[in-house]
This record gives C-alpha cells, sequence and structure tokens, in this order.
C-alpha cells in the first residue's frame, strides 16, 4: 500500500519511496474517539480499533456507536481506513453475536475486520459476502506455511505476524504474495502471542478473551533446588520486555515488502498516539521524498521517546532475545534521556542537558548508590518539573528536594509540548467529527444459521489406532540431537513455535513419529504436505464447533483444549468434550503457562549467547540443566525449563 501526504486540497496523496517502491500503510490504535482523532492528525493510513466485547482489549474505553460511526466519518474524509477487532476466541453461543458485531461495525464504517478465531473468520465469511478480514497475531503465524494456509484455507486478506521475528523471516513471509502486517512499535508480550495461558491460570483472567492481568510485568524472584535466588541483574522485573523499536530498519521492512506498519497502544492515551504516529510518518515521508539518512535514526528515537515507554530494543528484528531485550529493573514509564547532573546545591541541582526540553516537562533523576554505600541506602528517581524552556548544551537549575549526586542521569518522562500539542489538535478535530454527518452502510448478512461453512467436515471423531507413549518435541532436543531415535511408536507433541528455523527438524519428527500433534498453523501445513496423521492442541485454539469443523476439514484427527478452558469455562465447553470427542489439554500432567523466546536464565547473568546469535550455544548450556522455579510474590514456585533453542517455558505445576 503506498504511503499517503497531506496535499494541498487537505486531502492524503499516494506515494512512493525515493526508489520507486510502494512503502506500507502506517497503522494506528484507537482505543477511543479522541485517540482516533489523534491518529488521523497525525498522518496514519489506518487506525484500528475495539467495539464490544470481543476484542482484545476489554478494558480498553472504547468506542459508542456514534462516536465509531463519526470517527470513521472523519477517517474516510481523511483517506484513512478503520479496522474493527474482534481478535478473541468464542464460544458456540457466541458466534451469532460476533457475527452481528462485526456487521454493525461495518455499517458503522469500519472497512476490514481483524480475527483470530478460526471458527469466527469461517462464520463472518459465510454471514457477510464480501466482508475483508485480517488475521490477528493472537493467531500465532510465524512461517511461510502458516501465512498460505490462513489466505488459502481461510481467505483472509492480511496476516499479522508474530513480535518475534527477524527481519529476514517477514521478508520471506512477504514473499507469499500474502499481504503482511508486523508490529513496529510499542509494548511487547514476553509469551508468544495466542500461547500464554498465565493470566488465566494463575489470575482467573484470559488472555484469549481479551482480559490479560499481564503477570510479564509483575515482581518474580528466580531460585535453585534450593530455594537460593539465582538472579544476577538489577532489578526484579524478570518477565517484562522493553518496547519494541523498529524506526532503526524502516528501510529494510520497506525493502522486504511489508504491506502495514502496525504500532501497539489501544490502551495508550491521545498524546502517545499523536507523537508516535507523527514521528513515524514523518520517518516514511523521509523514505519517499529520498531524504531518509541512518543519521536521522537518533533523532526520531528522542522523540519517540518523549511518549510512554519502558525502553527500547530492536533484539527481535536482529535475531536476539537474551538480557538486551528485557527492562528488569522497571515496567513503567522510562522516558528518554535528556541530560546529567553537574551540580548539586540546597533543594535544587543543575542538569546539563543533551537534548531540549521545555517548561514544564517532567524530568526524572536516577540516583543510584555508590558501591561504597551503606546497603540500607536506596535508590531514588525523583519526579521534577522543569522550570523553563532550553537547548541541548544549555544548562538549567531545577528545584529538587531529594538527595541526589551529580553525575546522575536526568530523563524527560512527560513532555508538556506534547501534551499542549495535543490538546490544541483535539480540539481542532472535535470540532471536525462534531460537524460530519456519519453515513450509514447497508450491510447484507445471511442468517448464520442457515449458511453452511466452507471446508466443514463431519464433526463426529475419526478413530485412530493411537501409540500409547507421549513424548514433546522440545525435549527431544536433548535426546534426540541428531535425529535419531525411532518414535513409530510415540505420540510426538510438537512446539508451540513454528518458525522458519523450525521446519526441518519438525519434517524430521513428523516422518519418524508413529503419530504427531500438532501446536501451530505451520506444522499443520508440513502434516498435510507429508501426508502423516496429526492432531492439534493449543494454541491451535478451539472454542466452538465451527472451528472444530474447519480442523477436521484440514484433516485433524484429535483435538484437544487448552488447560484454561476446563477452569472458568467448562460448561461452555461441555458439548465439545462430550458429545463431539474433543479431548483435556495435552500437556495435563504438566500444564504449561507460558513460551517466550527470551531465555529467562540470561538474569543469572550474561552468558555466551548473549553475545551470539539465540540458540547458537544453548544445546551445552549447563545452567539449564539444572532445576530452576520462578517464585511469584505469594511464594508460588513455578518449573522453569529453557530448551535446547533458547526458548523458556513455564509451567504451573
Amino acid at each position: 500500500m503506498a504511503i499517503r501526504t497531506m496535499g494541498p486540497s487537505g486531502q492524503y496523496e499516494t506515494g512512493l519511496d525515493g526508489a520507486g517502491a510502494a512503502l506500507p500503510e502506517l497503522l494506528a490504535p484507537a482505543g477511543g474517539l479522541d485517540q482516533m482523532l489523534a491518529a488521523i492528525a497525525a498522518g496514519a493510513d489506518a487506525i484500528y480499533a475495539g467495539l464490544g466485547d470481543f476484542n482484545a482489549r476489554v478494558s480498553a474505553h472504547g468506542f459508542t456507536d456514534d462516536e465509531l460511526a463519526r470517527g470513521c466519518a472523519v477517517a474516510h474524509a481523511h483517506g484513512v481506513r478503520v479496522y474493527v477487532t474482534l481478535n478473541v476466541f468464542v464460544f458456540d453461543d457466541e458466534l451469532s453475536d460476533a457475527v452481528a458485531l462485526g456487521a454493525h461495525a461495518l455499517e458503522l464504517g469500519a472497512d476490514a475486520l481483524i480475527v483470530a478465531d478460526a471458527g469466527l473468520v469461517c462464520a463472518l465469511r459465510a454471514a457477510i459476502p464480501g466482508v475483508e478480514i485480517h488475521l490477528s497475531t493472537q493467531a500465532g503465524v510465524h512461517s511461510e506455511g502458516a501465512v498460505r494456509l490462513a489466505a488459502d484455507e481461510l481467505g483472509v486478506e492480511r496476516v499479522t505476524t508474530a513480535r518475534e521475528l527477524t527481519v529476514d523471516e517477514i521478508a520471506s513471509l512477504c514473499g507469499t504474495g500474502v499481504p503482511i502486517e508486523v508490529f513496529c512499535h510499542g509494548a511487547i508480550c514476553i509469551g508468544y502471542s495466542g500461547a500464554c495461558e498465565f493470566s488465566a491460570l494463575r489470575r482467573g483472567r484470559s488472555a484469549m478473551r481479551g482480559d490479560c492481568t499481564q503477570p510479564c510485568r509483575l515482581a518474580y524472584d528466580l531460585v535453585d533446588e534450593a530455594g537460593e535466588s539465582v538472579v544476577a541483574v538489577e532489578g526484579d522485573r524478570l518477565l517484562c520486555p522493553r518496547d519494541y523499536l523498529g524506526i532503526a530498519h524502516l528501510p529494510e521492512l520497506v525493502a522486504a515488502g511489508v504491506a502495514s506498519l502496525k504500532i501497539e497502544g489501544r490502551m495508550k492515551n491521545p498524546d502517545y498516539v499523536f507523537n508516535v504516529v507523527r514521528a513515524w510518518r514523518h520517518a516514511l515521508d523521509m523514505l519517499r521524498d529520498g531524504t531518509w539518512d541512518a543519521n536521522a535514526v537518533p533523532a526520531l528515537e528522542r522523540e519517540l521517546g518523549r511518549s510512554f515507554n519502558r525502553g527500547f530494543t530492536d533484539a527481535y528484528l536482529r535475531g536476539r532475545s537474551g538480557a538486551e531485550l528485557m527492562s528488569f529493573e522497571r515496567a513503567i514509564n522510562q522516558g528518554v534521556r535528556v541530560g546529567r547532573l553537574v551540580a548539586v546545591g540546597h533543594e535544587e541541582v543543575a542538569v546539563e542537558l543533551d537534548a531540549a526540553v521545555a517548561a514544564g516537562d517532567t524530568l526524572e533523576i536516577r540516583f543510584y548508590p555508590g558501591v561504597d554505600a551503606r546497603p540500607d541506602v536506596p535508590k531514588r528517581w525523583p519526579q521534577v518539573p522543569c522550570p523553563v524552556s532550553a537547548a541541548a548544551g544549555e544548562r538549567v537549575v531545577v528545584h529538587c528536594k531529594r538527595k541526589v549526586d551529580t553525575g546522575c542521569e536526568v530523563y524527560l518522562i512527560r513532555s508538556a509540548g506534547v501534551l499542549d500539542q495535543t490538546a490544541a489538535m483535539l480540539e481542532r478535530m472535535r470540532a471536525e467529527a462534531d460537524a460530519i454527518a456519519p453515513v450509514a452502510r447497508a450491510v447484507e448478512v445471511l442468517p448464520f444459521e442457515d449458511v453452511a461453512v466452507d471446508g466443514g467436515a463431519s464433526t463426529e471423531l475419526v478413530e485412530c489406532a493411537v501409540p500409547a507413549r507421549m513424548v514433546f518435541a522440545w525435549q527431544l532436543m536433548d535426546a534426540d540431537p541428531r535425529g535419531e531415535l525411532d518414535l513409530s511408536d510415540a505420540v510426538v507433541v510438537l512446539d508451540e513455535v513454528c518458525r522458519t528455523g523450525d521446519a526441518d527438524r519438525t519434517r524430521s519428527l513428523m516422518q519418524r513419529a508413529g503419530r504427531v500433534v500438532c501446536r501451530n498453523l505451520g506444522q499443520v501445513v508440513i502434516a498435510r504436505e507429508l501426508g502423516v496423521t496429526f492432531d492439534v492442541a493449543a494454541p491451535v485454539f478451539c472454542a466452538n464447533r465451527t472451528t472444530l469443523a474447519w480442523l477436521r476439514g484440514l484433516g485433524a484427527g484429535r483435538v484437544y483444549l487448552p488447560a484454561e478452558l476446563l477452569g472458568n469455562d467448562a460448561e461452555r465447553i461441555a458439548e465439545l468434550t462430550a458429545e463431539l470427542g474433543v479431548l483435556g489439554p495435552v500437556d495435563a500432567d504438566h500444564t504449561e503457562l507460558m513460551v517466550c523466546e527470551h531465555c529467562l536464565l540470561t538474569a543469572e547473568g550474561a552468558c555466551a549467547t548473549d553475545a551470539a546469535q539465540a540458540g547458537v550455544c544453548c544445546h551445552d548450556c549447563m545452567r539449564r540443566r539444572q532445576a530452576r522455579y520462578l517464585v511469584e510474590r505469594d511464594g508460588t514456585r513455578l518449573p522453569v525449563a529453557i530448551d535446547a533453542r533458547g526458548r523458556t517455558r513455564i509451567f504451573l505445576t
């Protein structure tokens, strides 16, 4: 999709980069009408928003019908598209309502729907002729095969990929010809999206239903078998990653052929949306005009840092997943560095600036006790108002009553300028929204109960001989490093992740196993190509009979439910388990809470993998052969396992 720029008429015009290549869509988040207006004003090409209860940010403010209709009208007047998220997994008794909500969103002006549940995709496709559907990152697409399956078997027009992929992997997915949407900025879930039951099983609130309690932002300890802490890093936020920052890789992502660059943030304030979107708009405009220069990246990063962030990382794009990915010390806004203390007086300090500040900015002074300080001397991070505007290279005197020392770094954590600019913009955009007349659309909706689902094979369980022994593929990395074991008497439960680098090993396991359980759509593709007998289990998520029919239509035998559905939602899926032969969790004896690309053992200090490509040294790592437990604040010990690729798995028992 070509980039848009504001022309003389006030309408956005499409353009190309300096080399003549079409640039990607800039996709912005909106948790409410003000955020949508901010995104439009800042130069977004498209906006994604939630409506009703079937979206993955149920706690966001959201939209009333009138707000979404007016927001869509303003967006379309500026040439901006609107996508509504229906990206949770739905039950049988919700399918009709979810389809109706999707149709209603289109009537209000939405251009497309973002969906995660395969059954809901099928139902929407059957009930609403011509509907445009984008597959959510919650569906867990990591490979070319999964992209093609989504396009060919579900008919989606776009696929949003996992955040963990490298630039090269993204390019290979784009090479399928299916439009690919990638995250470019914002918060990161440490667990693979769609493969995390931590919140559901430990807090009773499901990420798969849009109600994640964000356990990855909490404090933990990491202990050995004796209960002794092994943490060597500063901080206790052992599962908290920094925020995604892909701005330095923009030319590479454009060259890869991505269709859309997605900014995370439907829970963020309008000033965040406005500032982040306009920075990315400026970067894309530079590419279009042929003025992009790598020397511009630091200034762009500083501008982006003026909005909420937990520190920034581009580790995934570079194929890294060690400690540099993490924000061990804090899970809150870290702002952007603007200077350091050069003098300390009575209740005031002097700051030498290396970036501009404005009167009214909130500054944070980061004081760390020296190595010779008493153990009881605390860290201090006082937040103080900036009294004047000043440029880089100048000094400002700031009132500070807390004890700090010279040399402390100073960060800007709240930008008065961004807030003032956002307020002025919103006043103008709200007036435009109040003056515009929403245009209702007529959407044809076929009765859901009267439509047949394409590819919906019989939902009756096909009985097949099942080997008695069940083994997990991630454990076989150590037991079968050269792929020589005879597994013909075993059911091999494949990994939750299936990236390009996992394909050869996956094929080898399938060819030697008596039966396999696929846990990723990419594995389903490989199983079908090889003609092997396969079952499916979460994170291939099944919560309704339409999804079950689709999976059986692909050739799946047994279907295993995720553990979280047998707790809070047992009654709602009783028919699936009792009448349709769906089984309980494939990992019932050792329930998994989360899988992530990051190696949790890097909290014990630097390792060889930190200085090399992820996974290179993990096979011979002695740390991961020792018992480790993640300890919650209430003392609960959660077993941790690191596989030979350096991926972390956290278990309930």
